[in-house]
């Protein structure tokens, strides 16, 4: 991988996690207690011995941009020439900001060109899989391919969501189409199901980025590489499909796009389950994060009634769960839960407080946020519409201000802007 370039995405506004992303970009919101999205495919780039990378941020980065300096920083060897560096948007080439995913790393041509990489690895920061990009490095030198897509069988039910790839059996792309409604095309390995795009793409330097600049006149392009980039390089250019290789260990494949309120709690429900089917304590592949400086996570008092313990739950440092019951919950660090509250299938952010008597379930708790004693939240959502925002699904979500929240996202605009950054 010394000769490979990667190149993250993780500019994404985030609409449909809103309004979690109201204040951060998608790559920085919470996951498992103590990681963010963007660590997990951060933490796949070291385990991959991927060891120069580029992230590409834009929408409210403030927070992103901390983490990855304070806690990824230090990961690499600077003095051996790698790097994990955050390149904003500097309009170096544009006076826009990133119009599509092609777009932003056209926008960032002179940095990646300065590099001189052979291969350049396209990544997403807002994905939760475990995978190693050296093996798909490994196919992509050895068939002779100029782009490499990392694919994944899913059911045909499933195909508006993501890129279709119609494969040969010698693993070569011979057709792309995407987000159709739906299709006629299986997979050559699973018949009854379908490959599609994982948004992780292998280019040969040479090849990618003449593309880009003749993408970057094209009035008519969307500036995306599922849109534009793909479609016009097959047919030219020797193309293949790597079919996803789990590190996860795991019968079924794990790849989840956490992309909505509802993906997003059903993964970190997941990871606090007796048997996560994401498992965060393989040692063989770890996951890397920034380190913070609390002590150890405590559970206090014991009497009838009143005794601090948390069932199925992830409890992060810094956290006192005192005379409280939490259960099948995350909790982030720093978090408070005082006596005879209870917590149930609950996402909790860092530096919450909640109060005496409180009664929580299937809610989302942002940072920062007290929670008056004998709060009940999750129970009657007529009543948690009045304070708080609650989506389609019932899942309440509390945040800093206490807003009623309307809704600011509508079908139509996530149809309109599914390839704004």
């Amino acid at each position: 991988m010394r000769d490979t370039l990667g190149v993250l995405l993780a500019g994404g506004a985030g609409e449909r996690l809103f309004p979690l992303t109201r204040d951060r970009a998608k790559p920085a919101v919470p996951f498992a207690g103590q990681y963010r999205i963007i660590d997990i495919t951060l933490s796949n780039c070291i385990n991959s011995d991927l060891r120069h990378v580029y992230i590409l941020t834009q929408y409210k980065a403030l927070s992103l941009n901390r983490h990855i300096r304070e806690g990824w920083g230090p990961v690499v060897a600077n003095e051996l020439g790698e790097f994990i560096e955050i390149l904003p948007p500097m309009q170096r080439v544009s006076k826009s900001w990133y119009q599509g995913t092609a777009d932003a790393v056209y926008q960032n041509i002179y940095s990646i060109g300065s590099e001189e990489p052979k291969y350049i690895l396209i990544l997403s920061g807002d994905h939760i899989y475990k995978m190693n990009y050296g093996l798909m490095m490994q196919q992509h030198k050895a068939s002779g391919a100029d782009v490499t897509l990392a694919t994944l069988p899913i059911h045909p039910d499933q195909v508006s969501a993501f890129g279709v790839v119609e494969v040969a059996k010698n693993g070569e792309v011979t057709g792309f189409e995407e987000k159709p409604k739906e299709t006629k095309t299986r997979s050559p390995w699973t018949p009854d199901m379908v490959d599609v795009s994982m948004g992780i793409y292998i280019f040969n330097t040479d090849i990618l980025l003449p593309e880009l600049i003749k993408d970057a006149e094209d009035p008519d392009s969307k500036h995306d590489f599922g849109h534009d980039i793909l479609p016009k390089l097959l047919g030219r250019f020797k193309m293949m499909a790597y079919n996803f290789v789990d590190e996860n260990k795991q019968r079924a494949l794990y790849w989840r796009d956490v992309g909505t309120l509802e993906a997003y709690y059903e993964a970190n429900m997941d990871v606090a389950g007796v048997t996560p089917i994401f498992n965060l304590y393989d040692k063989s592949w770890p996951m890397r994060t920034r380190s913070y400086q609390y002590p150890p996570a405590k559970f206090v008092f014991g009497e009838i009634g009143r005794t601090g313990m948390a069932i199925n739950s992830i409890v992060a440092s810094g956290s006192i769960v005192s005379g409280s019951v939490v259960r099948n919950s995350v909790l982030s660090h720093d978090v408070r839960v005082n006596s005879y509250a209870d917590v149930d299938s609950s996402i909790i952010f860092s530096h919450v407080n909640i109060g005496r008597h409180c009664r929580i379930r299937h809610a989302i708790i942002d940072r920062d946020v007290h929670i008056p004693d004998g709060t009940v939240i999750g129970y009657d959502q007529q009543e948690d519409r009045k304070n708080y925002f609650v989506s389609p699904s019932g899942l309440t979500v509390v945040t800093r201000d206490y807003s009623v929240y309307e809704n600011p996202v509508s079908p139509e605009f996530l149809q309109q802007n599914e390839n704004t950054w």
